[in-house]
């Protein structure tokens, strides 16, 4: 593999020494540049007893996988799980100008796991620990990253506050609706800003997820604050939000002053205290990336030489959550 693939595995096994520095409880196993093909045949570890255990394909730089692992960081005391990094960048050359760059252009290596497991490849994607043989069971994956975090929520056993699907039926769908809306409106166009090529159109993303957090704000100011649901419980809606809002800080060093998002705007007054609350969650901080090592990466989208299926289906035009198996393959 280049340079660039193994300092992308560089970076993640060292934020995965980290956790597993504040979490005993799990092993934390990363692929090797050297040798990707361990991802797929290292032994699993064992089964928590009593516990339901997980490997978690992901990969660090994704916010679709952080999904996931904010949701099992916030029932970390019911539900065991073993990172397994799934995804890298290989630097190839652009020899059919696909990106219109002119430069070359970043390819996703992706582990054998995650290919056999996954029909779209993607991560996050959850593998159970049969509790018997403390093998991985490739035959029941959860994948999708909103169905991820309903899933590890429903598995946990929580209760009451705990739950991030709350028990309330009417809430629970409440949470869902919202979960979908922020995904479409506050997530994909980060992806306008960033691929786009021109100034008009990075706009016209900036503008429409602008509109999505007043939308979230106005919402947040129908409970009693400062998440989603009252007396701050928090909600797979939440989480939804949480690993954009966190990279939301890229705009201004690849787009300029202009893509900040206001701080003093009266409209987005509750989400930016709805902000400062959830980045402060123990169970959400120690998930949040580096931001250099992000911003970094990031830049392989700010100038458009990502290939992926999220920058392939913004390219050609439609929305991050619009992408299509074939159509964005790479």
């Amino acid at each position: 593999m280049s340079f660039a693939a193994t300092s992308s595995f560089a970076r993640a096994s060292s934020l995965a020494q980290r956790a597993a520095r504040n979490h005993m409880r799990r092993r934390v196993r990363v692929g090797a540049a050297a040798a990707p093909a361990e991802l797929s045949t290292a032994g699993s570890s064992p089964a928590a007893v009593g516990k339901p255990t997980f490997q978690l394909l992901n990969g660090w730089f994704c916010p679709f996988g952080h999904r996931a692992t904010l949701a099992l960081e916030h029932h970390a005391e019911r539900v065991e799980y073993e990172w397994v990094e799934a995804l890298g960048w290989e630097q190839r050359a652009d020899v059919n100008n696909v990106t219109g760059t002119g430069k070359e252009w970043w390819y996703h290596w992706k582990s054998p796991q995650l290919v056999r497991v996954n029909p779209s490849a993607l991560v996050p994607t959850l593998v159970p620990i049969d509790p018997n043989t403390n093998e991985a069971d490739e035959s029941r994956p959860v994948y999708e990253s909103l169905v991820t975090v309903d899933f590890v929520d429903a598995i946990s056993g929580a209760t009451g506050m705990d739950r991030l699907v709350p028990e309330d039926p009417y809430e629970a769908a409440r949470m869902r609706v919202w979960a979908d809306k922020l995904n479409k409106e506050c997530c994909s166009p980060y992806y306008g800003v960033l691929v786009r090529k021109e100034d008009d159109e990075r706009r016209e993303h900036f503008d429409k997820l602008i509109s999505g957090l007043k939308a979230f704000s106005r919402e947040l100011e129908k409970t009693s604050g400062p998440v989603l649901l009252a007396d701050g419980q928090l909600s797979s809606a939440d989480l939804a939000l949480v690993p954009w809002a966190y990279r939301y800080y890229v705009f201004e060093h690849y787009r300029g002053a202009d893509y900040v998002i206001p701080e003093n705007d009266p409209e987005l007054a509750a989400y930016h205290e709805w902000y400062h609350h959830v980045m402060a969650l123990p169970s959400v901080a120690r998930t949040l990336p580096d931001k250099d090592r992000y911003l970094e990466h990031i830049g392989k989208y700010a100038d458009s030489s990502a290939r992926s299926k999220v920058a392939n289906a913004v390219r050609r035009g439609v929305a991050a959550h619009d992408l299509d198996d074939e159509k964005d393959e790479y």
